[in-house]
């Protein structure tokens, strides 16, 4: 809701100091973003709805297999092709996301697959659509910037969300609206950072293969295991730290014949 306007902006004023009109959209741009748009809502929905059972940390995990299912997503919609180097590497870093992910108590294969797992798998798969069609609604953009391309992605996509949302709160949860735009100051700032992190996706997905993009993210799980261990004073257990190495691992294997 707040970030759509936002990105709206930055759009006009990208535009407006480069002097050019608005590139040509062409309906691959609407289908890919509306897909991307779509899909990344329903992937949101059901990661929150794992939130709501107990245990969730097991089949959360298992949203991580995102970057296996972009890669193919990609294949199949794009032709984005993967060098065999380049798929052993997001296999590295994929095994090692698991090893951070699962808790330290789950060592049965019966606590690992169970129904909200099939949903966890869902929802990452989601998720990597939607990061795949992302990348095809931006190289839709008859445009040699990058920047722009992006930029104009995220304003059509964060548009077209809040305004689904925004249906929705009407419909379903009355009064709700008024509350939200009541705590614009949180929300606001919220809007701003979220935009500004899929405005970096969507130009990192403008430059390469998506699967390469998420992969390099899961850099995340690195920083989580440090916060833990600097801010909370958390214990690491072997099996973590034998994961954060592996993503590591995983993600320079990516970079490095890349650059």
């Amino acid at each position: 809701m707040f970030a759509a306007p936002l990105a709206i902006l930055l759009a006009g004023l990208i535009l407006f100091v480069h002097g050019g009109g608005l590139p040509a959209l062409t309906s691959s741009f609407f289908v890919y973003g509306t897909l991307g748009g779509l899909a990344q809502i329903a992937a949101t929905a059901l990661l929150v709805h794992l939130f709501s059972h107990k245990n969730f940390a097991v089949a959360t995990a298992f949203t991580k297999t995102e970057t296996v299912q972009t890669a193919l997503f990609g294949l199949i919609l794009l032709g984005d092709q993967l060098t065999l180097i380049l798929t052993a590497a997001i296999g590295i870093s994929l095994i090692g996301v698991v090893l951070i992910s699962v808790p330290r108590a789950e060592t049965s294969l019966k606590g690992l697959f169970n129904q909200k797992t099939l949903i966890g798998i869902v929802s990452g798969g989601l998720f990597g659509l939607s990061a795949v069609a992302y990348r095809g609604a931006s190289l839709s953009i008859t445009s040699d910037d990058v920047l722009l391309r992006a930029v104009i992605t995220l304003a059509f996509v964060t548009t077209l969300q809040a305004v689904l949302v925004l249906i929705y709160l009407r419909s379903r949860e009355p009064g709700e609206t008024q509350r939200l735009f009541q705590k614009w100051r949180p929300a606001g700032l919220v809007g701003l950072t979220g935009m500004l992190g899929s405005l970096a996706w969507f130009t990192a997905f403008t430059l390469q293969n998506a699967a390469y993009v998420r992969a390099v993210g899961q850099i995340e799980v690195v920083f989580m295991i440090a916060a833990s261990v600097l801010i909370f004073k958390e214990k690491v257990s072997g099996r973590e730290l034998l994961g954060v190495c592996l993503v590591s691992l995983g993600i320079l294997g990516l970079v490095v014949p890349i650059s």
